[in-house]
C-alpha cells in the first residue's frame, strides 16, 4: 500500500488522484502523535491542506472502509468564502467518493432552500461559510448535536473578515467531545486565543519555514510613476505572456475599472468581486479553467482560495495592506511545486513602505524599472522567431498556399506580414513616463536618499514662455508636492499638454508655475470647469492665478543631492497612500499626519473618488 497509515478507501482515491507522496503537512497530521487530537496547524498557502484535514479527519468518521448513515453531520468544515468552500467540497468529494460520502455546501448566494433539503435528507459532510451556517443553526435545519470534528479553514482570514461571532456561535452549538482541527496559514494572536478556548491539548503542527516567501515564487517589485501603474500593468501582462496572470485591486470600484480598461484593450479579462453573483464568479473561473480568459482583477476575499493551475503570474497592482495579505495573495500561484511570479507594482512614494514590507516578511525581491514599450516588443520579437524555428510538419494544403504566397510575394514581404498579423493579436504595450532611479543600493533598492527635481527647462526664458502667467497651487513641501505627479494634475485640471507647462516652482506651503499668457484664459477656465464649488478638485488642491509670480527664488539642484534630509519624492498626495490603497501608515509629515489634511489623496486609474471630510 503507497501510504500505509491511510485507511484503503482513502489510498486507493490518493492513487487514482495521481498521489505518489504527501506533502509534508498531510504527513505530520496523518502520523500517529496526531491520532485522535485536536490540531493547530500552520502551513503555507498551496501546500495541500485541504487534502491535509480530510485525511486528518477520517478516523472519526470511517468505519469498516465507509461512512456510517447519519441523520445529522459528523463533520463540520468552515471556510471563509463560497469559492473556497466550493474548493473543499470538490476536493473531499473525490477524496471520500468510495467511502459512501454525502457532502452538503451551505454558501451565501446559494438558494437556501435546498441547502436546507439537503441538509434534512441526512448528509455526513458539511462545508460552508460563516455566516451561511449560522443562518440554518438558528433556524434548526442544521444540527450539529452528533458532530465528531469541526475544521476551521484559513481561520485567520474569517478572524480578519469579521466572522468571530459566526465561529463562536456555531462551536458553541458543537459536543465538548468533538475533534477541532484548525489551519491556518499564519497564527496570530487571535487566533491563538480562540484555538486556547475551543481546543484541548493541541498539538501544533507548523511546516512554514523561516523564508515566508514560498520558495517557487520568484518577486519582483516594479517601480512606476503613480500615473503609470495602469500602463505598467499592460506592460507586464504582455511582457510576461502568462498562461492564466492575476491582478490585486483593494476595491470593488479598482477591479470594475481595471477590468474594462483591460477588456477594451484587448485582453481576455474576468473579474472577482464582492458584487459579483454566484453565478457570475462561477462563469468567471470556468472562463478561466477552460482559457478563454486569461486574465482575473480580483480584490483579495473574492480570490481567496482559488485554485487554478496554470496560474504562474500574480501582480499586485494595489500594495497589501500587510506582509499576510501578501503572503496570501502571492500563494495563488507557486501552487503544488510549480513555478511563479508575483510582481508588486511600487509607485515611488510607496518604495519605503513596501521595501519594509518585505523585510518584514523575509522576503528578497528583485527591484526593477516597469518594462518599457520598447522591453515588451523585443520579448515579442523573440517569441515569434522560437515559435517560427520551432520544427513542425506541415500539412499539403500548407504547403501549397506557401508555394502561391511566394510566386505572388518577396520572402522579405511574406515575413513582414506575417510579423505584422502577429503582433495585431495582442495589445499594444503602453509607453510610460521615465523612472529610472538615479541610484541604487547593493541589493537593486532605490537609494533613500535620493532626491528628483523636475528641470525647470530654462526657467522663465524657455522659449515660448517669454510672455506668460503665473499660477499658484495650495500644497507645496509641506505637503509632499513633487512635480512626477503636478504636472500630470495639471494637464488633466487645466486641459492642456506638458509642454505647455514652463517652470515648477515647489515652496514650504504652496507651488507656483507658469503657463503661456496665449493658453492662459483657457487654461484657467479648464480649472475653473474641473473645481467644485470650494474651487478644489476632490484631492483638496486648488489652482488660482499668481499674477504677482513666486516670491522665493528657483531651487539650484537639478537632481540627486547627497545627503538630502528627506525627499520630495518620498510621498504623493495622501502620505504613505499609494494607488487606491486604503491601509498602512502614514508619512510622518505627509498631509495625512499631525496637522494635516486628510483629502489629498491620488485618483486610483486616473479617476475621482468621493470627497473625504477632514478629520
Amino acid at each position: 500500500m503507497p501510504f500505509e497509515n491511510l485507511s484503503p478507501v482513502l489510498s486507493d482515491a490518493l492513487v487514482a488522484r495521481g498521489y505518489e507522496a504527501l506533502t509534508p503537512v498531510q504527513t505530520q497530521v496523518t502520523e500517529g502523535e496526531a491520532k485522535g487530537r485536536d490540531l493547530l496547524v500552520s502551513a503555507q498557502t498551496g501546500s495541500g491542506k485541504t487534502v491535509a484535514f480530510g485525511l486528518a479527519m477520517a478516523d472519526e468518521l470511517i468505519e469498516d472502509g465507509r461512512l456510517p448513515f447519519a441523520t445529522s453531520p459528523l463533520a463540520l468544515i468552515v471556510a471563509p468564502t463560497r469559492e473556497l468552500a466550493l474548493q473543499v467540497s470538490r476536493e473531499l468529494g473525490w477524496l471520500y467518493a468510495k467511502a459512501g460520502a454525502r457532502i452538503a455546501t451551505c454558501v451565501g448566494g446559494m438558494d437556501a432552500s435546498k441547502e436546507r433539503r439537503a441538509l434534512g435528507q441526512g448528509v455526513q459532510i458539511v462545508v460552508g461559510t460563516p455566516g451561511r451556517l449560522r443562518d440554518h443553526l438558528e433556524r434548526g435545519a442544521l444540527d450539529l448535536t452528533a458532530l465528531r470534528v469541526a475544521v476551521l479553514d484559513e481561520a485567520d482570514e474569517m478572524l480578519d473578515m469579521g466572522f468571530r461571532d459566526d465561529l463562536e456561535e456555531i462551536l458553541d452549538g458543537t459536543p465538548a467531545t468533538r475533534r477541532t482541527l484548525l489551519f491556518s496559514a499564519t497564527l496570530p494572536k487571535p487566533i491563538v486565543q480562540l484555538a486556547k478556548r475551543y481546543q484541548q491539548d493541541a498539538l501544533r503542527i507548523s511546516t512554514v519555514g523561516e523564508d515566508r516567501g514560498h520558495g517557487d515564487i520568484a518577486y519582483q517589485a516594479v517601480t512606476v510613476a503613480p500615473a503609470d501603474i495602469e500602463g505598467a500593468v499592460v506592460n507586464l501582462l504582455r511582457l510576461h505572456d502568462a498562461e492564466t496572470a492575476m491582478l490585486f485591486c483593494a476595491t470593488r470600484d479598482n477591479v470594475r475599472r481595471l477590468h474594462a480598461s483591460l477588456v477594451e484593450r484587448g485582453f481576455a479579462a474576468v473579474a472577482l468581486s464582492g458584487e459579483h453573483s454566484q453565478n457570475e464568479r462561477n462563469a468567471a473561473l470556468q472562463a478561466l479553467r477552460d482559457r478563454r480568459a486569461k486574465v482575473c482583477v480580483a480584490t483579495d476575499v473574492a480570490a481567496r482560495g482559488i485554485d487554478l493551475p496554470t496560474l504562474s503570474l500574480v501582480i499586485h497592482v494595489e500594495i497589501p495592506r500587510d506582509a499576510e495579505a501578501l503572503q496570501h495573495r502571492s500563494g495563488r500561484t507557486g501552487r503544488a511545486g510549480k513555478k511563479g511570479t508575483a510582481v508588486i507594482i511600487v509607485p515611488y512614494p510607496r518604495r519605503r513602505r513596501v521595501d519594509g514590507m518585505l523585510r518584514g516578511a523575509r522576503i528578497e525581491a528583485e527591484w526593477m524599472d516597469a518594462p518599457t514599450a520598447a522591453d515588451v516588443r523585443k520579448r515579442d520579437q523573440e517569441r515569434l522567431m522560437e515559435k517560427l524555428l520551432t520544427p513542425v510538419e506541415h500539412e499539403p494544403e500548407d504547403i501549397e498556399l506557401a508555394q502561391r504566397l511566394m510566386a505572388e510575394r518577396t520572402p522579405e514581404d511574406i515575413a513582414a506580414s506575417l510579423v505584422q498579423a502577429h503582433r495585431a493579436l495582442m495589445p499594444p504595450p503602453e509607453d510610460l513616463l521615465d523612472n529610472s532611479p538615479r541610484g541604487r543600493d547593493a541589493a537593486g533598492r532605490p537609494e533613500r536618499g535620493e532626491r528628483f527635481e523636475r528641470p525647470e527647462r530654462g526657467g522663465d526664458h524657455r522659449e515660448g514662455f517669454e510672455d506668460s502667467v503665473w499660477f499658484r497651487l495650495n500644497i507645496g513641501r509641506h505637503q509632499n508636492a513633487d512635480p512626477r505627479w503636478i504636472l500630470p494634475l495639471l494637464c488633466r485640471r487645466g486641459h492642456v499638454s506638458k509642454n505647455e507647462i514652463g517652470a515648477i516652482r515647489i515652496g514650504p506651503k504652496e507651488t507656483m508655475f507658469n503657463i503661456p499668457r496665449g493658453i492662459a484664459d483657457r487654461f484657467a477656465e479648464a480649472v475653473v470647469r474641473s473645481a467644485n464649488a470650494d474651487g478644489e478638485d476632490d484631492s483638496g488642491v486648488s489652482i488660482t492665478p499668481a499674477p504677482d509670480g513666486p516670491t522665493y527664488p528657483p531651487r539650484r539642484d537639478k537632481g540627486p543631492r547627497d545627503n538630502a534630509p528627506r525627499s520630495t519624492l518620498g510621498r504623493a498626495p495622501g502620505g504613505d497612500r499609494g494607488f487606491g490603497d486604503r491601509s498602512g501608515p502614514r508619512g510622518p509629515r505627509g498631509p495625512g499626519g499631525p496637522g494635516g489634511n486628510e483629502r489629498y489623496k491620488p485618483k486610483p486609474f486616473g479617476q475621482r473618488s468621493p470627497r473625504r471630510p477632514s478629520k
